[in-house]
């Protein structure tokens, strides 16, 4: 492990630290990485998907792959052109992940929960030629919403229902792709080459198309797959939603990269059903945020399970509770359970706690750099390298800083420097030993339940109302989720508004997880001297008047 080095006079190092560089990064695409897991590992078991009673060996799901791969290229698909995937976790998710790679074809991520004006701006703006879906689950009616946004969309060319004809449809076409065409397409791909666009909210308006290579991905799988001591007899339960990179990278990914057996116990994330799935299947290791593990431990059947089998897994997405962690690793056996922390810009992890750390390091941090990355701790108004112990802006460089915003230069060039150290906007701190603890954030993001939910988004949306003259969006504490959203609304001369009323208007429009919980109907906001709004004092006026204290009070790694 790099340490910096004290400088003359000083009495603390400086936060910056950097991970091991021993062993080499791999310089080749997913699909080259696949195929040599199927070589490896042929006849072990690669998938299991619970819902949809799937099991497939590596060389079994190698195949489906290319059969898809095939189907892409027949309908048109070139390298470069953007392939969008809308859809809670099945298993023709995961197909499409790795055709698309092994085509040179870019996967849009879209969220399940996103609704028409969400939709319509992510097809958009990413330009898909094909977008893949289900025609409907639950309560998202898929299928309507495209139709309702598809000729809004000027380069969507044709949109295929996995759940339907269409996906035979597209296995069919594949036949008349040859092997041979489907390998001289593969061998023209580079591991720098795009591969993903994962959108996450920003600093500013509609979420950012965060542009992501073969070698950022299948790095940063690798390397967290190594922190959790991976191999090809671990058996990972992933409930995670796959369009984040918590499940696409850290879970199916890291077991391409590893030989481990992804293990889906359901199209979204259910408490009962997760830890029956884990059980049943002896996975050894678990992901979550921290409401899921919540939700898990709560459970009235979870002393009778037999998790014996647990070993690890990786709780991410959200500050957690020091007592949810003890808790995880008492009760679910999962004493190697890691901590992850990072962004979607950095593909996603950049520090995260060893299997061997101590449980109160793996409790109170979100451990040190993985291999071949650069953090460091940051004045934010400086950019001066802080010293350790002292709060700053999280900074970070190495192979998983995404390539760019996509079409987004201005965006890009904001977040990561000319160095190329990629300014995350949270606030943390760097002890001796080089462990991360984060502390806060700069900017006003919203994390809900492990969902970046960016403030300016819902509040432009609020704006087109007429009764709205004026709303601000902040977060607030919440038990469950970590944060909650809360809206501050002023309303135009003469107008009426109920809380539920606002709440309808929302519905349906953006994704649940983005409708304000709290509604607060005012005359005026908290003002600086410059004009500008004191998010930090509505906040705490918020959880005064909430009731919101003791929320506020919980511990967090």
């Amino acid at each position: 492990m790099q340490r910096p080095k004290l400088q003359t006079g000083e009495a603390m190092a400086l936060a910056i630290d950097a991970g091991a560089t021993d062993r080499e990064l791999l310089e080749v695409t997913i699909g080259q990485a696949l195929a040599a897991t199927r070589d490896a590992f042929a006849d072990r078991e690669a998938l299991v998907v619970s819902h949809q009673n799937i099991r497939q060996t590596w060389a079994e799901f190698a195949t489906t792959v290319d059969d898809v791969a095939k189907g892409l290229m027949a309908i048109g698909i070139e390298r470069g052109d953007r392939v969008g995937m809308w859809s809670p976790n099945f298993a023709e998710w995961i197909y499409i992940q790795f055709a698309t790679a092994k085509i040179g074809a870019i996967q849009v991520n879209i969220n399940p929960a996103y609704r028409t004006s969400e939709l319509e701006y992510a097809l958009t703006q990413s330009g898909c030629r094909v977008l893949v879906t289900k025609t409907e689950y639950l309560t998202s009616m898929y299928r309507n919403m495209v139709e309702s946004v598809a000729a809004k969309c000027p380069e969507l060319e044709r949109t295929l229902y996995f759940d339907t004809s269409d996906w035979a449809d597209l296995i069919a076409a594949g036949f008349d792709v040859s092997d041979a065409a489907l390998a001289a397409r593969a061998s023209d791909l580079r591991a720098t080459d795009p591969i993903n666009i994962q959108y996450t909210s920003g600093t500013t308006g509609f979420p950012k198309g965060a542009t992501l290579s073969h070698r950022n991905i299948l790095n940063d799988a690798r390397l967290v797959a190594e922190m959790c001591d991976y191999d090809e007899t671990d058996r990972v339960c992933i409930p995670v939603p796959f369009y984040h990179c918590f499940g696409m990278v850290m879970g199916n990914l890291a077991c391409a990269a590893t030989g481990a057996t992804m293990v889906i116990p359901a199209p979204s994330f259910d408490a009962e059903t997760t830890t029956a799935v884990a059980e049943a299947e002896k996975c050894t290791s678990l992901y979550g945020v921290p409401t899921m593990f919540i939700a898990q431990l709560g459970l009235p059947s979870l002393d009778r399970r037999d998790l014996s089998a647990l070993r690890t897994g990786i709780m991410a997405g959200s500050p957690c509770p020091i007592e949810v962690m003890r808790n995880v690793i008492d009760k679910m056996n999962m004493a190697e359970v890691t901590i992850a922390y990072g962004m979607t810009e950095t593909s996603p992890v950049s520090t995260q706690t060893r299997t061997t750390d101590s449980v109160e390091i793996r409790v109170t941090t979100v451990g040190r750099a993985l291999p071949h990355v650069e953090v460091k701790i940051v004045d934010p108004e400086t950019g001066e390298t802080v010293e350790r112990g002292v709060d700053g802006e999280y900074c970070t460089r190495g192979f998983h800083v995404m390539l760019g915003y996509w079409n987004d230069p201005v965006r890009t060039a904001e977040a990561i420097d000319a160095d190329g150290w990629m300014h995350s906007g949270d606030l943390a701190t760097m002890d001796e030993a080089g462990n991360v603890n984060i502390v806060g954030r700069i900017k006003d993001m919203i994390i809900r339940g492990g969902e970046n939910v960016y403030p300016r988004e819902i509040e432009e949306f609020l704006y087109a109302h007429p009764a709205i003259a004026d709303a601000q969006v902040i977060g607030v504490p919440d038990p469950k989720y970590g944060e909650e959203i809360a809206v501050w609304v002023q309303l135009a001369a003469g107008a009426s508004l109920t809380e539920d009323e606002l709440k309808a208007y929302c519905d349906g429009q953006i994704a649940h997880f983005k409708i304000p919980r709290y509604v607060m109907f005012v005359t005026e906001f908290p003002m600086t001297v410059t004009g500008k709004v004191r998010k930090i004092e509505m906040r705490d006026k918020s959880i005064a008047e909430l009731g919101l204290h003791d929320a506020a009070a919980t511990q967090t790694a």
